[in-house]
């Protein structure tokens, strides 16, 4: 069995892409974000009682329903999350609507785990609090609905893949026979 480790909390990608229309770069922010909460689903079982038996319930699989991804991030002069939310409450909400994808990493980097996050629609917009006397870092938050998420397993850095290929066979003849072959393979490549 392989030695599994619970995943680190602290290392994260979120990148936000929206739709070239609007004008905005992509990824949003650059994906530098502090804190990110809200990645869940639930499912509402439909309950049932069987006719004459009252000491049991039948539970069926009922919707499916989706928590709201907040994310915050020191704030910056790069306002694209206020120009996206702006831009979607003002015009065709459908056409604004982004995709982003959360991607956990360890503590060397590597990709543990990928999130895809559908339909992105931000719902709230919050400046940071100011207060003179703190002189703590500027925070500013969104919140965002989303229609589903799918979890994804870690992807090959870069698209590369990488091995050596081998190829050998003997053969001979006579009213015996005898053969052998061995076979590997590998590519390099940028996709």
């Amino acid at each position: 069995m392989a030695n599994e480790r619970p995943f680190l909390a602290f290392r994260f990608d979120v990148q936000i892409n929206v739709p070239s229309v609007l004008g905005l770069t992509n990824p949003l922010c650059d994906a530098a974000f502090a804190e990110c909460d809200g990645l869940e689903m639930t499912m509402e079982p439909k309950t049932h009682r069987e006719g004459g038996n009252n000491t049991q319930q039948i539970h069926l699989v009922g919707p499916v329903s989706y928590g709201t991804l907040s994310l915050k991030r020191g704030m910056t002069g790069n306002i694209d999350l206020w120009k996206w939310f702006v831009m979607s409450v003002s015009g065709d909400t459908r056409s604004a609507r982004g995709e982003a994808v959360i991607v956990m990493r360890d503590g060397e980097g590597t990709e543990q785990v990928r999130f895809k996050v559908h339909d992105c629609l931000p719902l709230k917009m919050k400046a940071p609090g100011l207060n003179a006397k703190d002189g703590m870092l500027a925070i500013e938050e969104m919140q965002l609905a989303y229609s589903f998420f799918e979890i994804e397993e870690p992807q090959p850095p870069f698209g590369l893949s990488a091995g050596v290929g081998i190829s050998a066979g003997v053969g001979v003849s006579a009213g015996a026979g005898f053969s052998a072959s061995a076979s590997a393979s590998a590519s390099f490549g940028f996709g």
